[in-house]
């Protein structure tokens, strides 16, 4: 997402950089050339005349055009703009004084609600929540089924009266259920269409009605570029929904969507879905978000995706390990587990400051390595995992033929093995770290 945004905000501000002083002519200039550039990724006229005015008004003030470094002002400026342009501060799922928090998912057909109802529903469970999930609609083939595979996933109940039941009533009854077995979360699933029409918004009206959803979700597939916006004023303007979660970040999009809802309906953007696994949900900061697309990076962002993967009492053992030289084979293994956990390595790549998104484009942890490592790991003897320096000639080859491999292969992962250890020892003491630059390089295996 904004790989090309990016590149081209990046080109503009090439214009203001080569300039000692800056003029208003200059100014002029540059704010065309990112004009066309919002354009180009898809953000709507309006807002592109709205933003550019803000921002041209803002250039030639005197803070910009007698400042040493204009350049750096120009970005400032741009990135305060789209901060505020996409809601200024996170907006939270508002959580209801009196339980449950009835959320009210709602969208055209093939958005995502059905995955992220049940997205959301497991990010709350995590947080200590307890969860329903009320499958609501009736009319899509095989949507209730969904809902409960994703409900089986997740461990998280889906209620449900089949396909001859009014939704209106299913939903009733569903926040009623909540009620009597201790649910605090309701995540209510509603049919879309292939397009807006009178009955589906009707019916989404009358759950509401008989609900009173603490909030209503507008679903979008950020793929639809414009359309998105079209979307998100109908919805609004028919249901006056909360929030909205943009789904399908990890597409190939030109990300227009982020940038025209909230400036567009007035409401805030709370969630974005970033993959198609149950966990690729996130929060959606203004801010950090206006960071990645001017290439500052999201380094919060990617603190918490670290903390969520890892295990604060297994990083405490691993570090004991480490000190004690008690690291083993096992422990290596985990090490894979965890940052197979973060994800996609572009997306990682793209909130470290100075990268540009894309510049990883489709990498990813290779599976499949992995699971070589697992097998060959999985085919030693506890004491062979433990004490590595053990491995003969002949126990190679049993293992080899134990795992499917080939002893090249299991000479390789004992030598990234060796090689991981020393490295790691030198991040957990602080006295050689220091004169880690000074030593020969050290690839990471991972």
């Amino acid at each position: 997402m904004f790989q090309s945004l990016s590149e081209k905000l990046e080109n503009a501000f090439k214009k203001f950089r080569n300039k000692g002083k800056l003029t208003e002519a200059d100014v002029k200039a540059g704010m065309r050339e990112i004009k066309l550039a919002l354009l180009e990724a898809d953000v709507n006229f309006k807002v592109v005349r709205d933003f550019i005015k803000v921002v041209s008004e803002r250039a030639v003030g005197a803070e910009v055009l007698e400042s040493l470094l204009p350049a750096q002002q120009i970005v400032k400026i741009v990135n305060e703009e789209l901060t505020n342009l996409m809601g200024g501060t996170q907006s939270k799922l508002v959580i209801s004084s009196k339980p449950p928090t009835v959320v009210m998912m709602v969208g055209l057909q093939g958005a995502g609600k059905t995955t992220h109802a049940g997205k959301l529903a497991g990010l709350y469970k995590k947080q200590g929540k307890k969860p329903l999930l009320v499958a609501c609609d009736i009319y899509r083939p095989a949507a209730i089924k969904q809902l409960q595979i994703v409900g089986e996933k997740l461990d998280i109940p889906v209620f449900t009266m089949g396909d001859k039941t009014s939704p209106v009533t299913i939903a009733e009854e569903g926040v009623k259920y909540a009620l009597s077995k201790g649910y605090d979360m309701v995540f209510i699933d509603t049919a879309g269409r292939l397009h807006i029409d009178e009955e589906l918004m009707n019916e989404l009206r009358r759950i509401k009605e008989k609900v009173s959803p603490t909030e209503i979700l507008l679903t979008i597939d950020a793929m639809i570029g414009q359309d998105a916006v079209n979307v998100a004023e109908t919805f609004n303007d028919m249901l006056d929904i909360t929030g909205v979660i943009l789904t399908k970040l990890d597409g190939d999009t030109r990300g227009g969507a982020a940038l025209s809802v909230r400036h567009v309906t007035g409401k805030p953007i709370k969630f974005v879905g970033t993959g198609e696994k149950l966990d690729t949900i996130e929060p959606f900061h203004p801010d950090r978000m206006a960071s990645r697309i001017l290439g500052m990076g999201d380094v919060l962002s990617l603190i918490e995706k670290a903390e969520q993967a890892y295990d604060e009492k297994k990083a405490v053992e691993l570090e004991k390990k480490l000190r004690e030289s008690t690291f083993t084979l096992d422990d290596y293994l985990e090490q894979f587990s965890q940052i197979k956990n973060m994800g996609n390595l572009d997306q990682l790549m793209g909130m470290m400051p100075g990268m540009k998104p894309g510049a990883l484009k489709d990498a990813k942890i290779d599976e499949k390595a992995i699971a070589r490592t697992e097998a060959i790991i999985k085919s030693m003897t506890k004491r062979e995992r433990e004490k590595p320096d053990i491995l003969n000639a002949s126990r190679k080859k049993r293992i080899a033929a134990g795992s499917g491999t080939t002893v090249e292969e299991v000479n390789k992962l004992l030598r990234q093995f060796e090689q991981t250890t020393r490295l790691m020892k030198q991040f957990s003491n602080p006295k050689s770290l220091s004169k880690f630059g000074k030593r020969n390089k050290m690839k990471i295996p991972f």
